[in-house]
């Protein structure tokens, strides 16, 4: 890595791993610092409480969203060293606290007691009531910590992100674009969350909360991001962006086949947890409409008790009836034209060898099962 003038250390290229590193470098110096004020405000917040948000945020995640934010700084035109690049990976790594708050709400909201591959923040919170014995209650507690940690994760990445746009002279057009994608996501969530509730099977409504809850803030404004810093001319930021609504809808797509039918190893998560909760998926809403197209009453009694509250339809069995319908193909093919519709996207676009590496690399990585 290259270190600039105020000590951070650029990525050496463009390639995934190097900005990885220095994402990972930005955060833990970030974190370091915030987390010594912490702890001259209370001894236990600093340790415990931001202590377990730095563990999460510098755990076992991919930086995929910081990673695409400097591929759109790079692929717009901005400078891979000097002083506006370290501002601009500053900014990107505002990203991954932005996936903390996320995650951790995320969790919440939907009960899961897996992230990563080990107990998600309530879980773990919920275990430590249970373990001193605390007053209260464990789960209430488990989850008033968690909230707390992801607002704590959103306010930080303000932080960091206000920090690093001073130095920058397109702060303002960055920062319309970090307003959006705060907003998208929890409209994203709304819409998750009310399609549950009302047990809604609307290929369309998945959609929609696919776009807007994954692709906006995974993929299609962390691009977004980087080019407004940059100053990108239109028609690249319009194509980055295009790129990402694809690809982030089609890895939303993927990532439910593999709650339906991954591994937990691979996963990180409880298998059929979309399912158990009866979420309003693109695979779950197909399948309902072939079943009622084929006249298939076993397949619609099965598919139609996914998410009950009384006698709820086993996961498992379900996710069979899904793949012997054809909606889990079906799926897997839109993943597939997604993919390669944002990839033709960018086909106009003088890349970096390396960013254009990196985004067919995850283009390609969207449309596998």
């Amino acid at each position: 890595m290259r270190t600039d003038q105020d000590g951070t250390r650029l990525p050496a290229g463009s390639d995934a791993a190097s900005v990885r590193a220095a994402v990972d470098a930005v955060l833990g110096r970030y974190l370091d610092a915030r987390g010594r004020e912490a702890g001259e405000l209370d001894p236990d917040f600093g340790r415990d409480l931001v202590g377990g948000l730095r563990d999460f945020t510098l755990g076992a995640g991919k930086r995929l969203r910081p990673l695409l934010g400097w591929w759109g700084w790079i692929a717009g035109g901005g400078a891979p060293r000097g002083p506006t690049a370290e501002a601009a990976l500053r900014a990107c790594a505002a990203l991954e606290l932005l996936q903390t708050f996320a995650l951790v709400h995320d969790d919440v909201m939907d009960g899961s007691p897996l992230r990563r591959g080990t107990a998600s923040v309530h879980a773990a919170y919920t275990a430590e009531h249970r373990a001193g014995s605390y007053a209260g209650e464990d789960r209430r507690y488990g989850e008033a910590m968690a909230v707390l940690t992801g607002d704590l994760a959103l306010a930080w990445a303000d932080d960091l992100l206000d920090g690093a746009l001073a130095d920058l002279p397109t702060r303002a057009g960055a920062r319309r674009v970090w307003s959006r994608v705060r907003t998208e996501v929890m409209a994203g969530q709304f819409l998750d969350l009310r399609g549950q509730a009302r047990r809604e099977r609307s290929e369309s409504g998945a959609l929609r909360a696919d776009r807007l809850k994954t692709a906006a803030y995974t993929a299609e404004r962390p691009l977004h991001l980087g080019a407004a810093m940059a100053a990108a001319p239109e028609p690249a930021v319009r194509a980055l962006r295009s790129y990402g609504q694809d690809v982030g809808v089609a890895f939303q797509l993927r990532d439910d086949l593999r709650d339906a039918y991954g591994a937990p190893e691979r996963t990180g998560k409880q298998p059929g947890e979309d399912l158990a909760r009866g979420r309003n998926t693109l695979l779950l809403a197909v399948g309902q409409r072939l079943a009622r197209e084929r006249g298939d009453a076993t397949a619609a009694r099965v598919l139609g008790g996914v998410g009950a509250e009384t006698d709820p339809t086993d996961p498992a069995l379900a996710a069979r009836v899904l793949d012997a319908l054809g909606a889990r193909e079906l799926v897997l093919r839109r993943c597939r034209e997604l993919s390669a519709r944002g990839l033709a996207h960018l086909a106009a676009l003088p890349l970096d060898p390396d960013v254009m590496e990196g985004l067919r690399s995850l283009a390609e990585a969207a449309a596998r099962p």
